[in-house]
């Protein structure tokens, strides 16, 4: 995948994890777009890692989709379990 399939891919998967997990979470297009990037590393870390799934290549893959919006979640989860709900 290019780099603008990632960025795309990261957009996404960080809108669906924020539509799974509302709340007040950093946020904006750019703060989306990074936990969603981010996420799709870590989820197919895991993924490879734990589950003994390694992630292809392939945008349209729906195993890269989920362990993007997973790997997001997981950092959703991590920043409000660090920072709290508080966010004024």
């Amino acid at each position: 995948m290019g780099i603008v399939s990632w960025i795309v891919l990261g957009l996404l998967a960080g809108f669906i994890a924020k539509v799974l997990l509302p709340g007040r979470d950093p946020g904006g297009l750019i703060g989306t777009t990074l936990i969603g990037i981010s996420g799709a590393f870590i989820g197919g870390w895991l993924s490879a890692k734990f589950l003994d799934k390694p992630i292809g290549h392939d945008f349209y893959d729906p195993a890269t989709w989920g362990s993007a919006i997973a790997g997001s979640l997981v950092l959703l989860i991590g920043y409000r379990i660090l920072f709290g709900h508080s966010r004024d």
